[in-house]
């Protein structure tokens, strides 16, 4: 008896993980066949920037060049429109799909800005985290780290990993965002021509001549030095210049 009731039990169990296949085959056939009624947008990273909204990525959809209102979802070709919208350099990610109700979901991650290029001559642009030269916007401004001087090379990379100098001044923007204090304290970062970096501070009134961005760490604390121990003896403003650039002393001037 118990042999019986174990093979029955095992027959209703196998009928009924049948049945729910059909219905899952026939809820993704139903998908698939569906006709995009409407497209609903979700940004990532809304709260932290306001680069694009949801009307300008509807827009990007529209425009794309591929059909999408009125054909079905499974005829839309989602990759492409996907690809398209990438190229909009504010747009880290973008990922189609449609749902049971007839609709396209967009779902875009923003770029996050972590430092402002600043150009006198030129348009200003924004470096991303990720390393990605990105345009401003009129529609939102990034209190981040600014970043001036001999900056052409960097635009013309487009991506700041592309090169060796461009990692380094990434891990030195990175170092100074990671640390509250720096982050406060600095406010620009100068590239010269030769690589080197000059430090415009928010409060203090001294230029720090940083070097080249290696050495982060070992810099930033002679430094820290300077400004917890010589500054407060020596008076704000007797100097004018530090330079980190010595290996175990800070030079003053």
């Amino acid at each position: 008896m118990k042999a019986k009731f174990s093979i029955r039990k095992e027959i209703k169990v196998a009928v009924a993980i049948l049945g729910l296949s059909f219905l899952i085959a026939f809820s993704e056939r139903k998908q698939g066949g569906s006709v995009c009624k409407d497209i609903v947008v979700e940004l990532d990273n809304l709260s932290e920037n306001h680069f694009l909204d949801e009307a300008d990525v509807l827009h990007l959809v529209e425009g794309s060049g591929e059909p999408v209102k009125g054909v079905g979802i499974n005829r839309i070709k989602l990759k492409e429109i996907e690809k398209k919208l990438k190229y909009d350099k504010h747009i880290l990610d973008a990922e189609l799909f449609g749902d049971l109700k007839g609709n396209l979901i967009v779902n875009v991650e923003l770029r996050r800005p972590i430092a402002r290029i600043v150009q006198s001559d030129a348009p200003d642009a924004y470096i991303a985290e990720d390393g990605v030269i990105m345009p401003v916007s009129e529609k939102y401004t990034a209190r981040v780290v600014l970043i001036g001087g001999a900056v052409k090379q960097l635009l013309e990379s487009e991506d700041l990993n592309r090169t060796e100098e461009g990692k380094q001044l990434m891990a030195m923007i990175e170092f100074i965002n990671a640390d509250p204090f720096w982050k406060a304290q600095v406010a620009q970062l100068d590239i010269q021509k030769n690589g080197k970096v000059i430090i415009y501070p928010q409060v203090t009134g001294q230029l720090v001549e940083f070097g080249k961005p290696e050495n982060l760490e070992v810099k930033f604390k002679k430094l820290m030095v300077f400004y917890k121990e010589i500054l407060p003896t020596r008076g704000w403003t007797r100097y004018e210049r530090v330079n980190l650039e010595y290996e175990g002393q800070v030079v003053a001037e």
